[in-house]
């Protein structure tokens, strides 16, 4: 059986499973692959409709991105509202803000639905990384009022980033109440536990091998074949190895995450007063928070091959002791790497082939979007579509370069990127 890669995480999760492996050939009304977020939310939603559901998960529930991210709690998606409205108009823009902030309300109603014991906090902290962000975040907070009514942003001047967390590396920022933070490999579990009390079938360590979108939907794995009424592609980044229409659509960027030794409840509220979330507003970022036991799990650093560092909490360090000079030297506990899909305008990706739903490239954004997602492709398959057809008339393009050029065009454009945050 596949054990979760070593993270702060695995160390510290809920019990759960192993799950077998599929042997044999069954039916169900709904076939999901894969067992992060999306698919688990997409299954727990099904199952409460009434349909019969089978979930495959090629390692372990939440071995991917949803059981290694940094477990932030942002609100909205990656395009801001301002970036919406001027790209799509307000009338256009106003129900996909809407429906982008609706995704906390979901996370939060199914922690308290299931009693899923993940470690909560409220409030996320967007750090101005230079005073030019810091007037966007007015913009934006202003333009989210006109739009929707949303008013839980304050912005944070220079002089009072301190009151949220202890470092001299910003020009103010902007703190969302609504946001905040999470365990989240304990939250893909909590998620798992509620979708097999509902009769969910789960499957561990079986990879779908090839799926057939028709009718009905038939999906091979070393062990056998599932047929269903519906398919629901929840692979994110690997998705493109089972569906080759999506080869080109999104991009694996590896981020590394690092967790210190305990801190004292006195050192942790040193660090970050607020115990909120913290994401930087420049394109290649930091992003931290405190654990529930009080250690500092920073995220810095990324890489656009799928080689990790020789040793990544070398790699990661230099990050945090710019943020924090204070901690210098100080002992790191747990070191880990992840995967997560990037499409290549940041937008996440919704739609339909044949008699099969998917939703994937949630460009750092998928602790909330995801469970949304799921919903919104049970929703779909129930034929009310009008909340998952929003978020599939985005656009979307595919990364140029073809097979051999993809990826190095995207290095390159990532070191631009880059480049442009330290100017």
């Amino acid at each position: 059986m596949t054990s979760h890669a070593p993270s702060y995480y695995a160390a510290t999760a809920a019990a759960f499973g192993p799950h077998p492996s599929l042997t044999g050939d069954i039916q169900a009304d709904v076939v999901v692959i894969g067992g992060g977020f999306t698919g688990l939310s997409a299954a727990l939603s099904a199952a409460e409709a009434g349909l019969s559901v089978v979930l495959v998960e090629a390692r372990r529930i939440g071995w991917g991105a949803s059981g290694r991210n940094g477990g932030q709690m942002i609100p909205g998606m990656r395009w801001s509202a301002c970036d919406l409205v001027e790209r799509f108009g307000e009338d256009r823009a106003r129900p996909i803000v809407a429906l982008g902030l609706a995704a906390t309300a979901s996370v939060r109603n199914r922690i308290a639905r299931h009693a899923i014991a993940c470690d909560l906090r409220d409030g996320h902290f967007q750090a101005a990384w230079k005073p030019a962000h810091l007037e966007a975040m007015r913009r934006e907070r202003d333009m989210l009022w006109q739009l929707v009514d949303y008013d839980d942003i304050s912005i944070v001047e220079p002089g009072d980033v301190g009151n949220y967390v202890a470092t001299e590396a910003y020009h103010g920022g902007a703190f969302d109440a609504h946001g905040g933070h999470l365990h989240p490999l304990n939250y893909a579990i909590g998620l798992a536990h509620a979708a097999e009390k509902l009769g969910v079938r789960i499957f561990e360590d079986t990879p779908a091998l090839s799926i057939d979108h028709g009718t009905p939907v038939s999906v091979k794995a070393p062990g056998g074949v599932i047929t269903a009424r519906y398919g629901i592609l929840a692979c994110d980044s690997e998705v493109g190895q089972l569906e080759q229409a999506f080869r080109n659509i999104m991009m694996p960027v590896i981020n590394y995450n690092v967790t210190t030794r305990q801190l004292s409840a006195a050192e942790a509220a040193a660090l970050i007063p607020s115990n909120a979330s913290i994401a930087e507003s420049r394109f290649v970022l930091n992003y931290y928070r405190l654990t529930a036991d009080n250690r500092l799990i920073f995220g810095g650093g990324e890489k656009y091959s799928p080689k990790p560092p020789h040793d990544i909490k070398a790699f990661v360090r230099p990050y945090v002791e710019t943020i924090f000079p204070q901690i210098e030297g100080i002992q790191f506990e747990h070191a880990w790497g992840g995967t997560i899909g990037v499409t290549m305008n940041r937008l996440p990706q919704f739609g339909r082939i044949g008699n099969s739903f998917f939703a994937h490239g949630f460009s750092g954004h998928g602790v909330l979007l995801t469970t949304l997602a799921g919903e919104l492709i049970a929703e779909a398959m129930r034929g009310t579509a009008e909340r998952f057809d929003l978020l599939a008339d985005l656009p979307s393009r595919s990364f140029p370069g073809g097979p051999l050029l993809r990826h190095p065009l995207y290095v390159l454009g990532m070191l631009w990127f880059a480049l442009r945050d330290r100017l």
